[in-house]
């Protein structure tokens, strides 16, 4: 009997990567990167049109262009028959939107809108959409909007709703020639398939879809603005379709382009952090996991709706099917990382790393390593990019506290890390004491796997053990066992998510366990953390947010 394969797609910030996996126990067979020709954009258009503050947008091609190079190369590395690949399925960061017309083309395409920054697709970072975010919040409290709750009492500028109301007060010629709005994890897959198949992860996390009760209101989106009393009809889409499910085949024009065969299925698309889960192999409640990359997400499951401050969302089967999925995370983690060395770092450093033949994240790391808890005498807040959970707020920014004239580099690299760990503990409490319980840590993406120093001050700060996902792809890998259950038994696939789960996801042996005397110095730590976040995060002290106004005043 001949092997079967799948394949998965994993949509970052920085890149796309595909797997071709083995459907029977999950192996990785080959795999390929394709870094975004265009990148991130956050200050020009390519033709060099500037953006505005907080701008981030990013190019519909390079997403194309993502299949068009990594889906034929595992096929080659691999030397697998076209014919054996049952399946395929994507994954995304969200809420990565864009504008399209009646067709299916972004309006950015259009050469008399490539000039206009609104007619291209927004990332998910972007938060330029922070004034409609903050309208759609006082709006929906005033009116005392049930769905409010289920987004931990605020909704994110990143979102769907709050970038389309950007859409319509700055550039209404954008939103009036936009047939609909779409993520760009359900656009890719209209590309592939020619079926246009939303995704119920989505919709519940990011476009504020419930699936017993649908959109707000139509009075709540008038209340927003007169203009967008039917925007769920004119704009968006009544039709969702559940994780697992086959969103539809293969065209035979993608299908040239790529490799495979016209008509293989294509799984209903997903987002990088929920579908993670089932690829460690978690199907049940009280197991969080941490998908750890530029941000942080954490996604768990649970039994029964609870209301959660500063979560992301709670949403009914959006992330396995019959559970309650919740989400929270944090803006910044390998962002303000990058963001250190690039800035921080002496040359010195750099040309000793070199000479070890080692990154300069990993040299930092161990010289990191050797310091013991609390005798870099540094605190930092975690808000580089912002404050996903449990504050809900991207006006927050980055802090350090206790530097001398005789800080080092590495004393400050693991401040910053202690304070994602302080972060995740914080968000942690807050699902406990909401009557969530997290008995059991998860951890994912490529600083899981490279950086142990980071996972044990995690296991400390947290008091938990930590179990880490056995592929250093697992976000691509779930998208494969998505288009493995796409395609069904019958094909070689499995009729059901939990099927596939049992047989390709997996964890490593290693496990990080907390080190008693650490978790008694962290505590110490914790308790400083909690002060300065309530202090500055919590409205006692907005000097943040006043000097971000102050550099966006000065920078016009």
């Amino acid at each position: 009997m001949e092997k079967k394969y799948s394949i998965g797609v994993d949509y970052g910030t920085q890149s796309g990567r595909a797997v071709l996996v083995d459907v029977v126990n999950g192996e990785v067979v080959a795999q390929a990167t394709k870094i975004y020709t265009h990148g991130v954009m956050d200050e020009f258009l390519p033709d060099g049109t500037k953006l505005g503050p907080d701008w981030a947008i990013e190019h519909p091609a390079d997403y194309l262009e993502v299949l068009e190079v990594t889906i034929p190369a595992v096929l080659k590395e691999s030397g697998v028959n076209p014919a054996d690949v049952i399946g395929l399925a994507i994954d995304f960061t969200a809420c990565t939107m864009l504008p399209v017309d009646k067709e299916g083309t972004p309006l950015c395409f259009q050469e008399e809108l490539k000039s206009v920054p609104h007619a291209w697709l927004k990332l998910w970072k972007h938060h330029a959409a922070q004034p409609q975010a903050n309208k759609l919040n006082q709006i929906a409290t005033q009116r005392g909007e049930d769905f409010l709750a289920r987004y931990g009492g605020k909704i994110s500028s990143e979102w769907m709703i709050p970038k389309i109301m950007q859409i319509l007060e700055e550039a209404p010629e954008i939103y009036d020639r936009t047939d609909r709005f779409m993520e760009a994890t359900d656009w890719v897959t209209l590309k592939m398939t020619g079926v246009e198949a939303r995704n119920s992860c989505t919709a519940g996390y990011k476009a504020l879809w419930h699936k017993q009760k649908g959109y707000p209101s139509k009075e709540f989106f008038k209340a927003l603005d007169v203009r967008l009393e039917n925007v769920v009809e004119d704009k968006l889409s009544t039709d969702i379709h559940s994780l697992g499910e086959k969103a539809g085949e293969l065209t035979a024009e993608m299908a040239a382009k790529i490799g495979l065969l016209p008509g293989t299925a294509v799984g209903v698309a997903n987002v990088d952090a929920h579908v993670s889960l089932p690829a460690v192999g978690i199907t049940e409640p009280g197991k969080m996991l941490m998908i750890i990359g530029t941000s942080t997400c954490d996604i768990l499951l649970g039994t029964e709706e609870k209301i959660v401050p500063g979560m992301c969302g709670v949403v009914e089967d959006g992330v396995l099917p019959g559970f309650f999925g919740y989400e929270a995370g944090q803006s910044c983690v390998g962002d303000h990382f990058e963001w250190f060395v690039k800035s921080c770092v002496p040359a010195a450093y750099f040309d000793e790393a070199e000479k070890l033949g080692i990154s300069i994240h990993q040299f930092l790391t161990e010289k990191a390593s050797q310091l013991a808890v609390g005798e870099s005498g540094l605190l930092a807040l975690d808000w580089w990019n912002g404050n996903r959970s449990c504050l809900v707020d991207v006006d927050l920014t980055g802090m350090m506290l206790g530097m001398t004239l005789t800080t080092k580099p590495e004393e400050m690299y693991r401040a910053l890390i202690e304070a994602t760990a302080y972060g995740k503990k914080m968000i942690i409490e807050t699902f406990e004491n909401s009557g969530v319980p997290i008995n059991e840590l998860y951890a994912c993406g490529g600083i899981s796997k490279k950086n142990s120093m980071m996972m044990q001050i995690y296991a400390d700060v947290t008091n938990k053990e930590i179990f880490i996902g056995a592929s250093d792809q697992t976000p691509a890998l779930g998208a494969a066992m998505f288009g493995a259950v796409a395609a069904g038994a019958e094909k070689g696939g499995y009729d059901s998510i939990f099927d596939a789960a049992k047989r390709m996801g997996k964890v490593e042996e290693k496990t990080y366990k907390p080190i008693p005397e650490n978790v008694v110095a962290y505590q110490k730590l914790y308790v400083e953390f909690k002060m300065l976040h309530d202090y500055f995060g919590r409205g006692e002290n907005d000097v943040m947010k006043r000097l971000k106004a102050m550099k966006a005043e000065a920078k016009k």
